[in-house]
């Protein structure tokens, strides 16, 4: 196998994983309104489980609001209940049209568990960067070793 494979396989890998990081802390929820906190929640609709972006439309008003409007009014009771399902510390409020959610202020004890949550996923993306790098390298020790490539 051509080195220059090995190295844009490993470089398509950390850049997934790092994709994947950006994921992560693009869904934590902090002080604004940020509509990927709820984007991915999963709604029991028409008799399948879907993302709630598929189902309605997410708007941020303001930095304190979230709007859902389904596309289909009968929805809104099983946003509600996918909502306070899914644990993320809002109350959804249904106006027989849309879901309104106001995002709370960040208390102290919330900023904490935040920035302890954010350095515990970050060290598991260095731990899954390593392992790529580790694996890059072994492959490279291997062909050394099968004298496919010289040092």
């Amino acid at each position: 196998m051509h080195i220059q494979s090995f190295f844009s396989s490993a470089e398509e890998a950390m850049k997934k994983t790092i994709d994947r990081l950006k994921c992560e802390l693009s869904s934590i929820r902090t002080g604004r309104a940020n509509s990927a906190v709820i984007e991915a929640i999963k709604v029991e609709s028409y008799g399948s489980i879907m993302p709630m972006n598929q189902i309605a439309s997410i708007s941020v008003p303001d930095a304190r609001t979230i709007e859902i409007r389904p596309w289909d009014v009968s929805q809104l009771s099983a946003i509600e209940k996918a909502i306070l399902k899914a644990g993320i510390g809002m109350t959804p409020v249904n106006d027989g049209k849309l879901i309104r959610i106001s995002v709370p202020h960040l208390t102290q004890e919330r900023r904490k568990e935040v920035a302890k949550s954010i350095g515990k996923m970050a060290e598991e993306f260095r731990i899954a960067l390593r392992n790529e790098r580790r694996v890059l390298v072994e492959n490279i020790k291997k062909l050394e070793k099968d004298k496919v490539i010289t040092e």
